[in-house]
């Protein structure tokens, strides 16, 4: 038995109560995949949905190094089934790695994809068909892919409106992220990566998709961006985001859940948006740990501060309501060397007490499995991310803190449960009981497009 085969199937063993489904997923993320060229796609000339890079790189090795993977785009995302451990269908985003011990290839006379692990077959991997609103353009010929993407198997529109931040240089980037560089590389490659995407572009792509989505797989967006500490168009980062929040619901109304990710702003600031009719927010703490927090997110420390930042949180519970406000943590920066914890349970009781923090008073976090991405500081550092039982302990952590706290999965997400969820960049989800009242509470019934 591989030594990563074996590190897999112990931990199954060893947490019986969490889904293999999980547990696989969340080496998949915080590892990557390899791709024959057998398994990339035809970019947007194809019949598969090809990744967009819709906000970091969430790649462990730069464009520059990815081989035919750069030039034939992987698929966004993979549904595994099957295999050795019966897996439920699983929603993986994609993140390449060419030196990955998991490879998707296709046989020679096959239609079908297969995923293994140490040259092991273990499950079937289907991809995401080409979505008909990708075949159409803008007016400017940008394409819709470009604008306003979607992923989680087209549950989410993704509307990177500002894809730099102006947290910038090493005193101020928070030492995982890669927005700034991802930006760079595709600019480098000559690829179009639109830094300030026009009001007017994302209702022209949002209207495509309205119209050619007739089976309403997409159910929300999430408008986002790098933090603004000064001014983007004139604008502070509240009126910069607002802006969209409010020319997106008066044309389309009720058509998508909207979700808004932004810094921790002032209870002034998050009423506005609220008033536009966003329906979540997600002002992200990243880090628990306060030793951790300032190191890992300098600028956020320095413009904002922890204690100011979770004060905001609970303000904004005030505004939205506590199911409403969503913060998200980045999972495995707690273990980065050389300034993370040393042990397993040390960081795990660190996350635990965050959660605690939030959860008793109705605010319900969520997160994101880290990818090391090798322009970061701690990417660069830690190439192999955190320890796998970090990942699946933390699974573990979350689903007894919501019950012991009396609470649901987050809204907009998708529904929870292995072989039900759709949330791609973690198994949060994916380890939850299935609930299908939770999965769309906010939608409301689809309101056409005015023309």
């Amino acid at each position: 038995m591989s030594n990563r085969t074996a590190l897999v199937e112990g931990l199954m063993s060893r947490f019986p109560h969490i889904p293999p489904e999980a547990v696989l997923k969340e080496d998949l993320l915080r590892t990557g995949i390899a791709f024959d060229d057998s398994a990339l796609t035809d970019n947007l000339e194809g019949e598969v949905k090809p990744k967009s890079y819709f906000i970091f790189s969430f790649d462990q090795k730069p464009l520059a190094q990815l081989g035919n993977a750069a030039r034939r785009r992987p698929p966004e995302e993979l549904a595994l089934t099957g295999g050795p451990y019966a897996l439920r269908r699983t929603i993986v985003s994609v993140r390449v790695n060419p030196d990955s011990p998991y490879r998707v290839y296709r046989a020679a006379g096959s239609e079908t994809l297969t995923l293994t692990m140490d040259g092991a077959p273990i499950a079937d991997a289907a991809l995401p068909g080409m979505p008909e609103y990708y075949r159409h353009t803008l007016s400017n010929g940008k394409t819709v892919m470009e604008i306003a993407p979607t992923i989680q198997w087209g549950y989410l529109i993704y509307l990177t409106v500002f894809r730099m931040c102006q947290y910038f240089g090493a005193k101020e980037e928070c030492q995982y992220c890669d927005i700034n560089h991802n930006w760079r590389q595709h600019k480098q490659e000559g690829r179009p990566y639109t830094g300030i995407k026009p009001i007017e572009e994302v209702l022209e792509a949002l209207a495509i998709i309205d119209k050619y989505d007739t089976g309403h797989s997409s159910h929300a967006y999430t408008l986002t961006g790098g933090s603004v500490t000064s001014k983007v168009d004139g604008r502070e980062e509240a009126d910069f985001y607002g802006l969209y929040a409010q020319a997106i619901e008066e044309r389309f109304p009720g058509r998508w859940i909207g979700k808004v990710v932004a810094q921790a702003l002032p209870r002034a600031d998050v009423q506005r948006f609220k008033d536009y009719g966003i329906k979540i927010y997600h002002p992200n703490y990243e880090v628990w740990d306060k030793r951790l927090f300032e190191i890992i997110c300098p600028g956020k420390e320095r413009y904002v501060g922890r204690e100011e930042w979770h004060r905001r949180i609970f303000d904004a519970a005030e505004v939205f309501g506590a199911r409403y406000v969503i913060p998200n943590f980045v999972a495995g920066v707690e273990m980065a060397r050389p300034f993370g914890f040393a042990t397993v349970n040390e960081a795990i009781a660190s996350t635990r007490e965050g959660l605690d923090h939030f959860m008793s008073r109705g605010v319900t976090p969520r997160f994101t499995t880290w990818c090391p991405e090798p322009a970061t500081p701690l990417g660069r550092d830690n190439p192999e991310g955190a320890p796998l039982e970090y990942h699946i302990r933390l699974l573990e952590t979350y689903r007894e803190a919501l019950e012991k706290h009396g609470l649901q999965p987050p809204p907009g997400y998708g529904p929870p449960g292995a072989g039900n969820a759709v949330f791609s960049v973690s198994s949060f989800m994916d380890t939850l009981a299935p609930n299908d009242e939770n999965a769309d509470e906010l939608m409301t019934s689809a309101v056409p497009a005015a023309v």
